[in-house]
């Protein structure tokens, strides 16, 4: 995953959103290694790497991410069709774009 991408996230995450939420939402890029996100009550901590428990892992390529955060690509059906794998809290996946809004 490049830099772009990750400050992309930072830029665009909703404390106000994220207010009250305390998850780690792990990625698993098939492109790029292994990143998760630290969600701690209206802050966002990126780390490269894995969590020893996440909250939910998201397993897919930077460019679904991508277009997923771009509301390009529907997530659900992303997932449905095998694009996105998610394991864990799977629910939590659908907050992704409400915390991280495309504009």
């Amino acid at each position: 995953m490049s830099d772009a991408t990750i400050d992309k996230l930072q830029s665009r995450f909703d404390a106000e959103a994220a207010s009250g939420m305390h998850e780690v939402f792990q990625f698993h890029f098939s492109d790029a290694g292994d990143h998760y996100l630290v969600v701690d009550d209206g802050t966002l901590e990126v780390h490269e790497g894995e969590h020893d428990d996440p909250s939910v892992s998201l397993s897919m390529s930077s460019e679904t991410l991508k277009g997923v955060m771009n509301g390009e690509i529907n997530g659900m059906s992303a997932f449905m069709t095998g694009r996105l794998k998610a394991t864990g809290n799977v629910m939590l996946a659908t907050q992704l774009t409400r915390l991280f809004p495309g504009h």
